[in-house]
């Protein structure tokens, strides 16, 4: 195996120096936290009765007087939402399983799950991004009851595994294991869906076609095919090893996914302090995280965390920033092409080699610390083969040295790109960030006049009036999470896409988030500080120069600097800011928009 690559090396020992006293803090707390008494013994005897009165007497008698382990489970389950729909049975499963190996388990708490693409382009989007740290809150609720020895933890999507893994990092001194549930199976190609969509923004198709197309698309129980949030976040948990090995992409009805279950529950057992005592405050250290970023960069991942795994460093006192992302894309090289970032969709990447694959060979091309803990005993190399149910036994297979599609995943001998898919641009615009690895080459430099909005509705009423028919850089401002949550501007994606198609140069400038499925258009997102903050987007005009390098790393306002240093912050119209202050719950959200802070600081309520 090769020694870790230097820039990997480096990067993580200035990590490791920036975060040196927020981490001895973490530390301090999480072991002053490990090493109490167990719940029953700890708390008065009217607690921990509350605590057990519904668990039959036998398993009251087990936990209490047998000193049996107690597992919590937090759990995402809705049955409106296809990703979460298939935990409805995995609390008794894994309740099952747990008295077969002489633990109990109930079911600590739930939190929310909302779907970004049920609210792409409505009011509830602007709740998004809060969501998250929501999730982490009743996470924390979860917990606080203070009686268990381990936690598993339900949950796949965009805001859900990050805010579940923050707050499970705030119990850091317990052991913790994530349980997925799968991806549905391919239906419509994502392709073909965003043509129907494209067309549709044309008036070409009517609402009946679109609507079948986005049915043949979402079908089925499980998350979304397409390589967006949700199976990033499936991809980093692997990488960080927070899962039984392999466990991402089984679908939810294969026999192998209630085995990886019941494995889940075996791997929370084994972690406890009788055991092999790894909570997951000490698990997710400085390689750890690291290892998430690679990952990122490695498979083209969702742009969504430059903002969640910054938040959720820091939940372990670890301090990242773009720089540190930016840095290690420029060795990375681009092991997958997964849509947006190709055709294939997640089920053709599992059938390639999947997460395995890519770990393997970032492992063994010194790409990936190899020293990390995880929750499968056999450390990070175990996350590089693959697991198959064999006449009713699970067992973990080494994958062949060749990729099963080199169109899908590819070796680092022969990457689709000899660097990430991520890159930082910095200029008198502010930092951002944009995923290259969605946009061809020729549309990497974008030079063109402004035109800018305050809401992505004005952007979308211009285009519908043909008022966009030019070479063009729309600058969409007052996105940012002060102003109304940061929400995600997908929507914006087909009418761009649209007016690309007919050959002018367009691109995207906003401090807003694009979704973790965007790509084809240059965007230059999550511009920090943000415009309400007083952050220079907000001095941009309409007609001013912009230029958009995604080789340089550049976002300039091409205005004379005396002139840019003097030119005032446009100020966001009133009634515009009502608009999004309320209706439909956006009011219960005031305290974290006063309180947020910038995206690349991981936009936290809680700092």
């Amino acid at each position: 195996m090769t020694a870790l690559h230097p820039v990997v090396d480096s990067v993580t020992r200035r990590i490791r120096e920036r975060s040196a006293a927020t981490r001895s803090a973490y530390l301090q707390g999480v072991d002053a936290l490990r090493h109490r008494a167990p719940g029953p013994d700890r708390l008065g005897c009217a607690n921990v009765a509350h605590a057990f009165a519904a668990l039959p007497k036998d398993e009251r008698f087990k936990v209490v007087a047998q000193k049996a382990p107690n597992l919590g489970i937090v759990t995402a389950y809705n049955d409106m939402l296809s990703a979460h729909h298939p935990y409805e049975g995995y609390p008794a499963l894994i309740r099952e399983t747990a008295l077969k190996l002489g633990a109990t388990a109930q079911v600590a708490g739930a939190v929310p799950a909302m779907c970004d693409g049920v609210t792409q382009g409505y009011p509830g989007m602007e709740l998004s991004l809060f969501s998250r740290d929501t999730i982490a809150m009743s996470t924390a609720i979860a917990l606080s009851h203070d009686v268990f020895d381990a936690v598993l933890l339900l949950g796949i999507c965009d805001k859900i595994v990050p805010g579940l893994l923050i707050g499970a990092l705030h119990f850091g001194h317990l052991p913790c294991v994530f349980v997925p549930a799968g991806p549905m199976a391919s239906g419509l190609s994502n392709g073909d869906k965003a043509k129907v969509r494209e067309k549709a923004a044309q008036g070409l198709v009517g609402r009946d076609e679109l609507m079948q197309a986005e049915q043949a698309a979402y079908h089925s129980p499980g998350t979304c095919t397409f390589y967006g949030t949700a199976n990033s976040n499936q991809m980093l948990l692997e990488a960080m090893g927070l899962h039984v090995p392999g466990s991402a992409f089984v679908h939810p009805h294969d026999p192998l996914r209630k085995a990886l279950t019941q494995e889940a529950v075996s791997t929370a057992l084994s972690l406890t302090r009788s055991q092999r005592d790894l909570p997951i405050g000490h698990l997710v250290d400085e390689r750890c995280i690291v290892n998430a970023m690679i990952a990122l960069l490695a498979t083209g991942g969702s742009t969504n965390h430059l903002i969640h795994w910054v938040a959720v460093a820091r939940s372990a006192g670890i301090l990242i920033d773009w720089g540190d992302f930016s840095e290690l894309s420029g060795v990375i090289p681009l092991l997958s092409r997964v849509y947006p970032n190709g055709s294939a969709d997640v089920n053709h990447f599992q059938a390639a080699g999947g997460p395995a694959f890519v770990l393997r060979e970032l492992r063994e091309n010194g790409l990936l610390h190899a020293d990390v803990g995880t929750v499968a005993a056999g450390g990070i190399a175990a996350y590089g083969r693959k697991p198959a149910l064999v006449d009713g036994a699970l067992r973990w297979d080494d994958l062949p040295a060749h990729s099963g599609d080199d169109s899908v995943v590819r070796t680092v001998a022969a990457p689709f790109s000899a660097t990430g898919g991520l890159k930082l641009l910095t200029g008198n615009v502010g930092r951002s960030v944009i995923k290259v690895s969605a946009v061809p080459e020729e549309r990497h430099i974008v030079e063109a006049p402004a035109l800018v909005f305050d809401s992505q509705e004005a952007l979308q009423a211009a285009f519908k009036a043909g008022e966009l028919e030019r070479d063009f850089i729309a600058v969409v401002r007052f996105q940012g999470p002060q102003a109304n949550g940061m929400p995600e501007l997908h929507k914006l994606t087909p009418p761009l896409a649209v007016l690309q198609g007919k050959g002018f140069k367009v691109a995207l400038v906003t401090d807003g988030r694009m979704s973790g499925a965007s790509g084809k258009v240059p965007a230059a997102i999550h511009v920090s500080p943000e415009a309400l903050a007083g952050g220079p987007l907000a001095k941009v005009r309409t007609g001013d120069m912009v230029r958009l390098d995604a080789v340089a790393g550049t976002l300039e306002a091409l205005v004379p600097a005396a002139e840019w240093d003097a030119r005032p912050l446009a100020q966001r119209d009133a009634a515009l800011a009502a608009n999004h202050a309320h209706g439909l719950g956006r009011e219960l959200f005031a305290g974290l928009r006063r309180n947020v802070s910038t995206a690349e600081t991981g936009a936290c309520s809680w700092l």
